[in-house]
């Protein structure tokens, strides 16, 4: 993937409507939250693999990131996505960072990350003023 591209939904396609329905019943899960949120939306890949970060250049993303489109997190932004290894494409995280520098916390979703690709994330947001927490999802 280059420069924006975009991955389909999924489970849900881009249905918000049919979200809305898979989860009228009843409260719904945190993973079960973010599995529809990623399936009722296009990823957008703005900084693929290997691409250097805007601001700070010497940060190389070494996995695919990106942001779903049509969402909005803390920072006015599409909540943005980390895209792994895996092929199967599921909400396998969720990563929460916390920035002493620009005084914000962010919570993005990891897809298809691994336990290696866990580590390369983490690696990616260590620095003296932010501190980093992944949620791993446990499997079925």
């Amino acid at each position: 993937m280059t420069g924006s591209d975009t991955m389909g939904g999924g489970m849900y396609g881009s249905d918000r409507d049919g979200v809305r329905a898979a989860f009228a019943d009843g409260a719904v899960s945190f993973w079960e939250a973010l599995d529809a949120l990623v399936g009722g939306a296009e990823i957008v890949v703005d900084r693929p693999r290997g691409s250097h970060h805007p601001d700070f250049p010497e940060f190389v993303y070494e996995l695919d990131y990106g942001y779903l489109k049509g969402t909005t997190s803390a920072d006015s932004e599409g909540i943005d996505v980390w895209i792994g290894s895996d092929p199967r494409r599921q909400v396998t995280g969720a990563l929460c960072t916390v920035d002493l520098v620009k005084h914000d916390a962010e919570l993005k979703i990891l897809v298809g990350c691994t336990a290696g690709d866990c580590a390369v994330i983490r690696r990616f947001y260590r620095t003296p003023l932010s501190a980093v927490r992944i949620l791993r999802r446990k499997k079925p």
